[in-house]
This record gives C-alpha cells, sequence and structure tokens, in this order.
C-alpha cells in the first residue's frame, strides 16, 4: 500500500472591488452591427449581393458603430439622413444609453501590464481577475459608458488593397467619459489588489480602448482610474 500524502489546498477567497476607469482622451467605438455582419456572411457564403448602391445615410452609420444597451439591436437603416437624424434625436430625448464589451477593458489591462514592464505574464492575468459593468444598466457583455451622449465624427479611412479608395467612416465619439466596473479577483491569488489596479493605469496608458488607441497608432481611448 503507497504512502500517505498530506496535501495542503489553498482556499480561493473570493472578493469584489469597485473601479472607474475616466477618459483622458476621447473614446472611438465601431460596435459591428448586425446589417455589417449579415453582409459580410452573404459575402462569404457565396450570396449574390445587391445590384443596386446603396445611398449612404452618415447617421445609420454613426448609430450603427455604437454599443446600445437600452433594448436597440442597432440596426438602423432609416432611408434619408433626415429621417436619421430624427431617430438619433428621439432615441437620445428618450434616455438611451451606450456601453463597451467588459472583454476589451480587461484585455486592455492585461497588455498594457505586460507592455508597460510590470512583472506579470499574460496568460496568468487573464485568469486573475474578472470584470462586469457596475451600473445597473450594464449587461453581462457591456460595461455602461456614463458621461454626454456620443457625437458624430467623420473620418478618412484607407481600405486596404492596391487601388483600392478611401472610405468615408462615420462613427460615435464619448469626448467626456467614465465606465464604472466591478472586479473580482482571488484574494490570495499570485497578485495583489495593488499590482491588479496598477494594471488598470498602465493599459490606459500604454494600450487605450476603442478605435485609433495607443496600441493601433493613435492617441484615443486612453484612461486612468479615478482616485478616491
Amino acid at each position: 500500500m503507497g504512502k500517505t500524502q498530506n496535501v495542503t489546498i489553498n482556499p480561493m477567497e473570493l472578493a469584489k472591488v469597485e473601479l472607474t476607469i475616466v477618459g483622458t482622451t476621447p473614446l472611438i467605438v465601431h460596435a459591428w452591427s448586425p446589417k455589417a455582419r449579415r453582409q459580410m456572411l452573404d459575402k462569404q457564403t457565396g450570396k449574390a449581393a445587391k445590384s443596386k448602391h446603396e445611398t449612404k445615410v452618415p447617421h445609420n452609420d454613426f448609430m450603427n458603430s455604437l454599443y446600445w444597451i437600452d433594448g436597440s439591436d442597432g440596426s438602423f437603416d432609416c432611408e434619408t439622413e433626415e429621417e436619421a437624424e430624427a431617430c438619433w434625436r428621439d432615441a437620445v430625448a428618450g434616455g438611451a444609453k451606450f456601453g463597451f464589451p467588459v472583454t476589451g477593458i480587461k484585455q486592455s489591462a492585461i497588455t498594457g501590464a505586460v507592455r508597460g514592464g510590470m512583472d506579470a505574464k499574460m496568460t496568468e492575468l487573464r485568469g486573475a481577475f474578472f470584470l462586469e459593468g457596475a451600473t445597473e444598466y450594464s449587461t453581462p457583455d457591456l460595461a455602461e459608458i456614463v458621461g454626454e451622449p456620443p457625437v458624430m465624427r467623420e473620418d478618412m479611412v484607407k481600405l486596404g488593397g492596391m487601388g483600392n479608395p478611401a472610405d468615408v467612416r462615420h462613427r460615435g465619439e464619448f469626448r467626456e467619459w467614465r465606465i464604472p466596473l466591478r472586479m473580482t479577483y482571488n484574494v490570495n491569488g499570485k497578485y495583489s489588489l495593488e499590482q491588479l489596479l496598477n494594471c488598470f493605469e498602465a493599459g490606459g496608458f500604454v494600450t487605450g480602448i476603442g478605435e485609433w488607441r495607443p496600441e493601433r497608432d493613435g492617441q484615443f481611448g486612453m484612461y486612468t482610474l479615478l482616485k478616491a
């Protein structure tokens, strides 16, 4: 009969802490609308595309770039710009709310910690903490962006490939923003609360979130932790 071996199991002591990231530069968002996803799928599955060229409606593209958390599916297809503008005004007047994917915020903190020189491994940090939105309107996937409603911005974007023309993109920009979060972590884990919070400080400066963030050669979507 083999020897009996005593094994010590360190208990997991899970704790929740609330934190808020505050934007230091405007945040540009670009969600994939149901229409855009459908068009990509149709192209990949070989379905015939419409021969009629669709007229661009800037406010449609702007509204479809947002992560809506008020019940809208983010699929706006108004026929004219005037109708789309009216739809946007009605949404704002009705208290429309918007969010940002919590997975994107978590990845920003993890990448920032590693690239910012912290003694941390990306694979270990992925299981070191988990995020959720801390407001009543947040969803399991989206943390609510608190602040003024976004504005529509217009950008020239160079499409990939030889000979492809530039395209005009209309996306949402949050100029003053903050995102309340709730973090769950293991008190007995490898990383202390202070180290985990420093991940967000590093992520806000090195990585950012959204479009044209520092990680993607821009200076948008930068943030810092709200200080008590």
